[in-house]
């Protein structure tokens, strides 16, 4: 049984678009994720013959953020979906709430592979660290489970304000707070037992108290942040695993290991079934 813990929050705020994409500069306190890397994962992912079967958490997540947009009695002329993967917000929704959108993700193969929908949408590869809009260009922007990947939070927060009408809204959701702590755990306790010492094999998320802070330094007024767990099961470690390399989800930190023992990967495994594990 894993919780995911998605941060939710709706915030307000304030189209040439070209496409741009900038690597990170390197390793070091203010770079913790490869982008490079996270791009091939992302890639790899949806070039899979079935891409749809490790989809689940990003279509759930993906009409949850629909309903807030839902939510709002407004129609939206212009919308970007940032961080879109194959498109799992736009399918939720219809013309009469959002005219036009743009999707804009890192990874073109995602975007080669698009899920339909009846919006009119066109698609611009780009980085969620360098956005290649305008000012003053969406009225509204949204973002489901990709900003967690983002090197420099705050600044791409500010970027997204910048890009938003005066009275523009963003909605987002992105993976924060304990989230995959069940497999955190099992893998530094089978690595400190097998090799003396453990290294980050999970990444570092957001914590939700940081939120309102971040999003206030950005410029957003009338901010509403919560939390959702939704959990799901997995038989053990092992398949969690190829489920988060089939999402593009893998770890990128520049600190991660390049490999563990088969030893420890085992030991890692029986500690997870036994705290968490389901029967198939």
């Amino acid at each position: 049984l894993l919780p995911w813990r998605p941060c939710w929050g709706a915030w307000s705020g304030r189209l040439a678009p070209v496409a741009g994409w900038r690597p990170a500069s390197g390793p070091g306190a203010l770079s913790p994720f490869d982008r490079r890397l996270k791009r091939k994962q992302k890639n790899w992912a949806a070039a899979q013959p079935e891409p749809e079967r490790c989809e689940y958490l990003r279509e759930e997540v993906g009409g949850r953020i629909a309903d807030r947009v839902f939510d709002i009695s407004r129609t939206f002329s212009l919308a970007l979906d940032l961080g879109c993967g194959r498109s799992y917000i736009a399918q939720h929704l219809n013309k009469d709430v959002v005219e036009r959108f743009c999707q804009a993700d890192l990874a073109e193969n995602a975007l080669k592979n698009v899920i339909e929908s009846e919006i009119p949408t066109f698609s611009v590869v780009a980085d969620e660290e360098f956005l290649p809009f305008k000012e003053n260009t969406f009225e509204l922007v949204v973002s489901s489970l990709s900003l967690h990947w983002v090197n420099d939070l705050p600044k791409a927060l500010h970027e997204i304000h910048q890009i938003l009408k005066p009275d523009g809204v963003f909605v987002g959701a992105m993976f924060g707070g304990d989230t995959l702590y069940e497999l955190r755990c099992s893998l530094q306790l089978a690595e400190l037992e097998r090799e003396g010492g453990f290294s980050p094999h999970v990444s570092p998320f957001t914590a939700v108290n940081d939120l309102g802070h971040l999003l206030g330094r950005a410029g957003f007024n009338t901010l509403t942040v919560d939390t959702d767990d939704i959990q799901v099961n997995y038989p053990g470690m092992f398949e969690l695993m190829d489920d988060l390399q089939g999402m593009g989800e893998s770890n990128c930190s520049w600190s991660r290991k390049s490999m563990l023992h088969r030893e420890t990967m085992l030991a890692a495994a029986a500690v997870y079934r036994g705290k968490c594990g389901q029967s198939a």
